[in-house]
């Protein structure tokens, strides 16, 4: 599952991430939880959380049912 997270990630999200000065980068996969750290313009932002939710989280719940939530480390 993770090699499937990190495709997710790599081809759906950095991209969106990245226009904007931020990235992402995957940290673990335990039992439906993703991990991940965001970085560059997103360390820091305000609006991290609502990236995470309501970007990352729901790219990734599309892709991969099996993904529960997602948690920024």
């Amino acid at each position: 599952m993770k090699e499937k997270v990190q495709e997710v990630i790599d081809s759906k999200i950095k991209p969106l991430l990245q226009a904007d000065g931020g990235d992402i980068e995957l940290v673990d996969v335990e039992e439906g939880v993703v991990k991940v750290r965001l970085t560059g313009a997103c360390a820091g932002c305000p609006a991290a959380a609502m990236t995470l939710q309501a970007g990352v989280e729901r790219i990734l719940k599309e892709a991969i049912p099996e993904v529960e939530r997602v948690v920024a480390v």
